[in-house]
């Protein structure tokens, strides 16, 4: 719960659900990717997002891979460790009516150690101070469940040091207050090898 008793809310703030509010729990750690954020993200994202298969690994509120669905994603699985938060999600998909879902509730790297299936999109928001972005950057690589030139969210506290796996490139890098937030493109050919990926400005 938040102050006041009432419960915790995240916004939809773009595509078919706009401007719904979802009761989140009150959890330690759980803090939604806040929406000023959100909107930049999802504008990086806008031309390769339709139709495409996410993976929202630390889904906590599901902010990011709910976002993703209401924008036009083909499908989405969310992989939270937390019973309440999971709980409050499936119910939270359930009322939106987003068939093309899937919550699990798992540890992020646990989760990893299972067969793949490659993902077009990676959104990652892992709870901060736990040095755990780039081990799962690695688990995503080595388990296969990257797609050949798929785009990997990175969402950490500004002061987290991050040297991500041979093949990826940050394009974009930003800052709002004590959150750094980048977008990362793996690039391997169909025989697996690494291309050449030009940096893009961030904007």
């Amino acid at each position: 719960m938040s102050r006041g008793g009432r419960p915790s809310q995240l916004r939809v703030i773009g595509g078919r659900w706009r401007g719904r509010r979802l009761p989140f729990p009150d959890l330690p750690g759980l803090r939604p990717t806040p929406d000023r954020v959100r909107e930049t993200l999802f504008n990086w994202l806008a031309p390769v997002l339709p139709g495409a298969r996410c993976l929202d690994l630390f889904a906590g509120s599901g902010a990011l891979g709910i976002e993703a669905l209401s924008r036009g994603a083909a499908e989405a699985v969310f992989v939270e460790r937390h019973p309440a938060a999971v709980e409050a999600l499936r119910d939270n998909l359930a009322r939106l009516q987003a068939q093309n879902a899937r919550v699990e509730r798992a540890e992020a790297l646990n989760w990893l150690c299972q067969a793949a299936t490659p993902f077009e999109i990676v959104l990652l928001d892992p709870p901060f101070e736990q040095a755990l972005l780039e081990p799962v950057c690695q688990g995503l690589e080595r388990g296969g469940w990257l797609a050949p030139s798929a785009w990997v969210y990175l969402e950490a506290e500004t002061a987290l040091a991050l040297a991500p796996p041979a093949h990826w490139s940050i394009l974009k890098d930003k800052t709002a207050g004590a959150v750094r937030y980048r977008l990362a493109r793996r690039d391997i050919d169909r025989d697996g090898e690494a291309g050449a990926v030009a940096p893009e400005t961030a904007c």
